[in-house]
């Protein structure tokens, strides 16, 4: 049996479900789509192939394989994307969280049958059928969970709302000794550079104690403030809109010391080296036209329990 275990971001990572590109079908028509940039790019014709986009994911599987992660591939689904496996469930501590995605998305569960059958049926938590959440907008940081969420009474215009306050409750009483934080993001189904699609593309912890964040994509002040109070100005990394838009946010952490990271991210990566992380940088742009990127495309689920947690 499969003994999950994630309590943070930045742990030392085992084993992981990477994203698939293999047989993603053709470039998909504009009502298909359910994010703005993918739509974005449909418009301009520089939509991703299928070639670019698996040879993108097998780069990074072989920097995960480098440091010694078990790395897991969904099953194939003819002409289907399954690149980013973040949103189809989500571990917390010895539990693993089934989501309920929207209906374009629906089929992708399937595709880690083989890995959920591992797991003892007791540490699988399947939410209600109103309780809607993708694993992009859940972040774990110890004793915290980061959850990113709209309550708008518009929830239901928005493609790209994809986290409910039914999830959130339901979380609330599978874990009650964990402390749960809500941030309304901003949203837009029309505009990238105004949409923060989950909040892993807004804010992500980075080793023990730093942040990268994008003010702007906080519908609250006071909740970005919060964030910005937590971690202290000094360990926060704060991205621009464009930055938001290429996806600096959305970088993956291998260890508390050992960062993914995309070669074009040249301001952040010159950071990150500087505050003494080791930078293993690939090229994932191709798979950035699709609002996602190294996070998105990774669904932890072991990782090494740490001294500071």
């Amino acid at each position: 049996m499969l003994k999950i275990y994630i309590n943070n971001e930045t742990s030392e990572l085992v084993s992981v479900i990477l994203g698939s590109a293999i047989s993603n079908g053709p470039t998909p028509n504009i009502e298909d789509c359910y994010d703005p940039k993918s739509i974005e790019h449909i418009l301009n014709g520089t939509y991703p192939t299928e070639k670019d986009m698996i040879s993108e994911l097998n780069s990074f599987e072989n920097i995960l394989v480098k440091y010694g992660v078990k790395v897991y591939r969904p099953d194939q689904i003819n002409n289907y994307n399954q690149i980013f496996t973040r949103d189809i469930s989500f571990v917390i501590e010895d539990k693993i969280v089934l989501s309920n995605m929207i209906d374009n998305r629906s089929s992708e569960l399937s595709a880690i049958n083989y890995i959920l059958n591992e797991i003892p049926s007791k540490n699988i938590i399947k939410l209600s059928s109103d309780s809607y959440v993708e694993g992009g907008d859940v972040i774990l940081h110890n004793d915290y969970v980061f959850i990113g969420i709209y309550s708008g009474e518009d929830y239901p215009n928005y493609i790209t709302a994809r986290t409910n306050l039914n999830a959130v409750n339901e979380i609330k009483t599978h874990f009650p000794n964990k402390i749960i934080k809500t941030f309304e993001l901003r949203k837009s189904n029309s505009s990238p550079m105004e949409n923060a699609l989950h909040l892993d593309c807004c804010f992500q912890p980075i080793g023990k104690d730093k942040a990268i964040i994008y003010p702007g994509g906080f519908l609250i002040k006071d909740e970005y403030d919060w964030l910005v109070n937590f971690f202290g100005k000094e360990n926060i990394f704060e991205t621009t809109k464009e930055e938001m838009y290429n996806m600096n946010c959305n970088v993956f952490s291998i260890s508390e010391n050992v960062i993914v990271s995309e070669n074009n991210f040249i301001r952040l990566n010159e950071w990150l080296i500087s505050k003494e992380f080791t930078v293993e940088k690939i090229s994932y742009s191709e798979i950035a036209k699709q609002e996602g990127l190294l996070r998105c495309s990774t669904m932890p689920l072991i990782r090494k329990q740490s001294n500071f947690e």
